[in-house]
């Protein structure tokens, strides 16, 4: 059974960072495509970005991507998301999820993981205040 399990969210006030965590067990491959989503109350759900976790190549969305980081620690099966400089519109539940078939080596496209996405983390509260 495969198990995300993201941490790290927590209140911080604007221009802070945080680091969040997305701990990844159970039987794992080496073709990982794990991304990062976030959810404001009332708002459509939003792709930040994503790693493959044996590519190790990166891409977080072009209006996040001066602030945002995504990153990993292949030893300790996690991926990280890397926020700096944060706003009061950060605020959001924030998501892990992977993908182990779909990708093989190619590239992990965001888009094409929403709608492959095989498991989900349960999610770490991100609150900014102004």
């Amino acid at each position: 059974q495969v198990q995300l399990v993201e941490s790290g969210g927590e209140p911080v006030q604007a221009g802070g960072s945080l680091r969040l965590s997305c701990k990844l067990s159970g039987f794992l491959n080496s073709n990982q495509c794990v991304g990062w989503f976030r959810q404001a109350p009332g708002k459509e759900r939003e792709g930040i970005g994503t790693i493959h976790t044996s590519r190790g190549d990166t891409y977080v969305h072009e209006s996040m991507r001066d602030r945002f980081t995504i990153s990993q620690n292949n030893t300790e099966n996690t991926v990280f998301l890397q926020m700096d400089s944060l706003k009061a519109e950060d605020t959001a539940m924030y998501y892990c999820a992977a993908d182990f078939s779909s990708f093989g080596g190619r590239f992990c496209d965001i888009t094409l993981l929403t709608s492959t996405v095989q498991y989900w983390g349960q999610g770490t509260q991100v609150t900014v205040s102004s």
